[in-house]
């Protein structure tokens, strides 16, 4: 199931995608679902962020390949940092390249949406606390990110997380292809399979440090292959059984 969160004639509502379709939800995605009778053409609205967190939770160097790429051994435990829900953007929208940086990345990464309040599971739990996977980039000021030697700054701008298209809710984030795309040229090419730390140990371990909340949003790391965007590209990340998120990428006003 396609959970999406639309924009139809300016008002904002959830939906499910049937496939050209899109059928609204009354309530949202944290209660019982119950379809309305409203049903709009998919090619006709607008999409937004598919989720509403009160937090961000990346991971960083959680490939193999991506860890082998920079040099750097694996982590014994997962790095984490906190992006803020300003950061988010929707599917077609426009990453705003701010003038304070001379190189901002691309980073492919599978998003995990939380269902409900969560707080000191076990990795066994994590499943029934996920409403679904979704399609994430982790734009980052790399220059930025250098300079400062924390990464706060360089991953905080307004529009440098753009997630969707939708939360995918049947799916398996066990072995996954994940692609970018950089002006229609394949940049980053890895499955899940490759991750140093799973989904469930994951959402485990983060749950065992802060309080999750319904739509907060994890996101997982990026395999190798990373590199820059330059105002007027065209950036897409594709994942497996979820679909494709495209976004471009222009100068901040």
């Amino acid at each position: 199931m396609k959970l999406v969160r639309f924009l139809a004639q300016d008002v904002p509502a959830y939906g499910i995608v049937n496939g050209d379709e899109v059928a609204e939800l009354e309530g949202g995605f944290f209660s019982p679902f119950k379809t309305l009778k409203a049903c709009h053409s998919l090619s006709r609205v607008t999409l937004l962020p598919p989720c509403l967190p009160s937090k961000i939770v990346a991971v960083g160097l959680n490939y193999r390949d991506h860890a082998e790429e920079l040099g750097f051994a694996a982590p014994d435990e997962p790095i984490i940092f906190l992006k803020p829900p300003t950061a988010l953007l929707g599917p077609d929208d426009a990453v705003l390249y701010p003038a304070s940086s001379s190189r901002v990345d691309y980073e492919a990464e599978l998003g995990v949406v939380i269902k409900d309040r969560v707080r000191n599971i076990r990795p066994d739990e994590a499943g029934d606390h996920i409403l679904g996977y979704t399609c994430a980039n982790d734009v980052t000021a790399r220059d930025l990110q250098k300079k400062d030697g924390q990464w706060t700054r360089a991953k905080s701008f307004d529009t440098f997380c753009p997630a969707g298209p939708w939360i995918e809710t049947d799916l398996d984030p066990g072995d996954l292809l994940i692609e970018s795309y950089l002006n229609n040229e394949r940049k980053q090419r890895s499955r899940t399979s490759n991750f140093i730390f799973d989904v469930p140990y994951l959402v485990s371990f983060i749950s065992r440090i802060m309080t999750l909340y319904p739509g907060d949003l994890v996101i997982t790391g990026t395999p190798a292959g990373i590199g820059p965007m330059q105002p007027g590209d065209s950036i897409e990340v594709r994942i497996e059984g979820i679909g494709s998120l495209k976004n471009t990428v222009r100068s901040a006003e």
